[in-house]
């Protein structure tokens, strides 16, 4: 595989010298001086301005706000217009394509005078935080020269049928207001595969988006990186303003691989996208190793590069998952005598299953790291194989995980996936921080896909009109007595649907409705559909994923099953539990550390629990469940408001978060 690898670059790099560069820059970028030597290329031809109009003309609202959209409005009124336009201003002449690196000063410089500025407004303190990021990074300042550049990355973009966005319901979005300017400020550089609204495939795409934002209240200073992947929707490809373009080389490929980077600036976050149609021209983000390997080292190097080239240099790299786990081996290696090398870094796992795992010349090959990042306390794996994660959580200064079950759990033979010796040597530097959930997001009280809104104050008499509505739409018995479970998950192993394919028949008694929504491995799929046609008006199977159905779901279930073989955190439950619909769960992760098993006794606990993973066990928290709702609806909706009461948002975790950044860099 890795001589076909070599054949296909050499084929490439024969074609590639003989076609001539238009750009004024080197062919290639050392790490070390990305920045100095990656000029931005000149202006584009008239032709490719021409072709860019319609990116033009989305751009043109860019002086009024930071982002060119109505996503940006909030920020609008954040600040005075004219502090806002002024930078956008300053941009608007081609020949100024060059200052963002003469303007640019390191981030921790950069972020005294908006401390300085908080006497002022409080309100007006994220504006002036996001002026500041648009001086630092000059990102919407391309009115002209992004009629010229955005057409060279069109050009690049992935010609692969754009991914129509499932049903979403769309969500009122509000500006980060920074709620505390004093406490220090610190610059992050989020660096991950997903990220909502762009491309999300489960809860990492949630974290990206939520803990940044959180994070721009609490006075960080913060950008998300990402790869521009041909599925970004149109609406927000069309939105992405031109940054500027470098060129770099690539493991051992021989070869300089072009590096776009267009902007996006949405309430108080700057999210950086990385342009390149050779690997990101996939209609997935994912799609399997022999391809995602190559992929994901471009990645990791090519986000450090940008930061170099941007001279936006964060206090903290934090990196998720093993697609971007190469970041911190790169940063303590290529990158160490670079601007970006003083940054710390930080790598969150959300799923210790998938590591990026592959034999060592290919992984070498591709990455061009040095032998002594392949050693048995780096990337090597059993002797033979490279393990991208096992590599970061090596070099990162710390390692997160997301909650304290299972940040103890990883470091056990049963959960740590082969990596729990080396978890157990690095425990020093691993903590469990829990995730929460977006309220602008999923908030039954303004939630446009609910047949009826509610809160805590009236969910006892609106709840059950969303039970009808979801009956309705499920083609179910319409009946407010039946009791509706409702499993809205991945159909994998890991998600403990082997224990629900056993118990169905027993959990259905006639007076119990089950709905189950999402894709996954064939055996379930099939099970749940045999089960919807053997119990029409009972059992409804949706094997598809619809963001708004979800929603649905979490508002008109009475209860929500996530019976997880092992779960790190779960974002399932917290929804169920702010929508009023009570989780049953088993005792593991982040289940554990959120679900408190409810007590008949003395009537506290907010769940249904189970330990051991067992089918019988499973049956019976159903069952406990069913008898409270029955038997005991008072205590039943008592438990509703309990669950709507608690505090699951994202405001607690983005704080420890904080606090972890100035541990790092205490100064």
């Amino acid at each position: 595989m890795a001589r076909e690898k070599s054949d296909s670059a050499n084929v490439k790099k024969a074609a590639a010298e003989k076609k001539p560069v238009e750009k004024e820059i080197p062919a290639a970028v050392s790490p070390a001086s990305t920045a100095k030597e990656a000029a931005p290329a000149p202006e584009k031809t008239a032709a490719a301005k021409k072709k860019t109009a319609p990116a033009a003309k989305e751009a043109e609202p860019a002086p009024k706000a930071a982002p060119a959209a109505k996503e940006a409005e909030p920020v609008k009124k954040a600040a005075p217009a004219a502090k806002e336009a002024e930078p956008a201003k300053k941009t608007a002449p081609a020949a100024k394509e060059a200052e963002p690196a003469k303007k640019a000063a390191p981030a921790a410089k950069e972020a005294e005078p908006a401390k300085k500025a908080a006497p002022t407004a409080k309100k007006a303190e994220p504006a002036k935080k996001t002026a500041s990021t648009a001086k630092k990074a000059e990102p919407a300042k391309k009115t002209a020269a992004t009629k010229k550049k955005a057409a060279s990355a069109d050009k690049r973009k992935a010609k692969a049928p754009v991914v129509e966005p499932e049903s979403t319901p769309a969500v009122a979005e509000t500006a980060p207001v920074m709620e505390e300017p004093n406490l220090p400020r610190r610059s992050v550089a989020f660096i991950g595969s997903e990220c909502h609204p762009f491309v999300k495939t489960g809860g990492l795409g949630d974290v990206m988006y939520a803990l940044p934002r959180e994070l721009a209240r609490l006075n960080c200073d913060v950008r998300v990186i990402l790869p521009r992947y041909a599925c970004i929707p149109q609406e927000y490809q069309n939105k992405m303003i031109y940054r500027g373009e470098f060129y770099m080389d690539l493991g051992n490929t021989g070869r300089s691989y072009y590096v776009g980077i267009m902007e996006y600036i949405w309430d108080g976050v700057v999210y950086d996208f990385i342009d390149n149609e050779e690997f990101f021209s996939w209609g997935n983000p994912y799609t399997n190793l022999v391809d995602d390997i190559p992929k994901y080292c471009f990645f990791s190097k090519a986000a450090l590069a940008a930061l170099n080239y941007m001279n936006w240099i964060p206090d903290v790299v934090h990196c998720h998952d093993w697609q971007a786990a190469l970041v911190p081996v790169y940063l303590r290696t290529l990158f160490k005598d670079s601007p970006v090398g003083r940054a710390r870094s930080v790598i969150t796992i959300h799923n210790l299953r998938f590591q990026g795992v592959y034999n060592i010349p290919t992984i070498k090959y591709w990455s061009g790291l040095p032998d002594e990042a392949f050693g048995m306390g780096a990337l090597k794996q059993d002797w033979v194989e490279a393990n991208m994660l096992k590599g970061g959580l090596a070099y990162a200064d710390r390692i997160t995980t997301v909650s304290g079950t299972y940040a103890w759990e990883i470091q056990t033979s049963e959960y740590g996936e082969r990596l729990e010796d080396h978890l157990r040597y690095h425990s020093h530097k691993l903590r469990g921080i829990v995730n929460g959930i977006d309220y602008g997001m999923w908030n039954p009280e303004t939630d446009p896909a609910l047949a009826e809104n509610y809160g805590l104050g009236n969910v006892l008499d609106h709840k059950m009109a969303n039970k009808l509505a979801l009956q309705k739409e499920l083609g179910l018995e319409q009946d407010t007595g039946k009791f509706v479970i409702g499993l809205i998950s991945r159909l994998t192993n890991q998600k403990g649907l082997d224990l629900v394919n056993a118990i169905v028949p027993q959990v259905l008694d006639g007076n119990t409705q089950v709905v189950v929504l999402g894709t996954g491995d064939k055996q379930y799929e099939d099970a749940f559909r045999a089960y919807e046609g053997s119990y029409k008006g009972t059992f409804s199977a949706c094997i598809q994923y619809d963001e708004g159905r979800a929603h649905r779901i979490y508002a008109g279930a009475d209860a929500l099953l996530v019976p997880s073989r092992f779960e790190p955190c779960g974002l399932t439950q917290l929804n169920a539990m702010h929508y009023g619909t009570l989780p049953i769960v088993r005792e593991t992760g982040g289940l554990k550390d959120t679900v408190e098993p409810y007590n008949e006794f003395n009537g506290e606990g907010n769940g249904f629990t189970f330990d051991r993973y067992d089918a019988g066990l499973l049956l019976d928290a159903i069952n406990r469940a069913k008898s409270l709702y029955f038997n005991n609806r008072y205590h039943w909706d008592e438990v509703v408001q309990r669950d709507m009461a608690k505090d699951v948002s994202w405001e607690k975790s983005a704080r420890q978060y904080k606090d972890l950044y100035l541990e790092l860099t205490q100064w």
